[in-house]
């Protein structure tokens, strides 16, 4: 372990990667295990790609996506949300998106072979914190940031 601030990045999906999903028809949609939907409650939809919680009214699409591309046992996919008008989020060094200040969080630490090292569940108003303990332990290259509850993935911490 180390006692020494660690500056961190926390990254986005890329708006790039899930604009043609929207061109796609319902039956097109359905044959890669996604749903478009119009959002009725907020917050309640966090947007992997702008990291904001989608306003009432807006389109969104629900896709499975794999997050953690590794060969390691922990490799996984699961459901994220996009809003159809969303722009790629572009975060500052230590800044953290309001979107997780509200929400239960499961975060999970990984080396650079992709085996898990640790995993904690935490309010996401103390986030900060967190991080920076995680990356106390210089083992840990990334971390995976997750909704508790429903376990989805959220985004992805690195060393900065």
């Amino acid at each position: 372990m180390a006692n020494t601030h660690t500056n961190f990045k926390i990254t986005p999906l890329e708006k790039n990667r899930f604009i043609n999903l929207f061109k796609l028809k319902k039956s097109e949609l359905e044959k890669i295990g996604a749903l478009k939907m119009i959002v009725d409650s907020y917050p309640g939809v966090p947007c992997r790609v702008s990291l904001e919680d989608a306003k009432i009214g807006e389109e969104v699409i629900l896709v499975p996506y794999q997050h953690h591309k590794t060969k390691s046992p922990y490799q996984s996919k699961g459901p994220i949300f996009i809003r159809k008008e969303a722009e790629t989020a572009k975060l500052e060094i230590n800044e953290i998106p309001k979107m997780l200040n509200h929400r239960l969080l499961s975060l999970r630490g990984f080396d650079n072979s992709g085996i898990l090292k640790k995993a904690i569940v935490t309010e996401g108003n103390i986030l900060r914190e967190k991080i920076l303990a995680f990356f106390e332990y210089l083992e840990i290259q990334y971390i995976h940031v997750h909704n508790a509850g429903p376990g989805c993935y959220n985004c992805t911490i690195e060393r900065a």
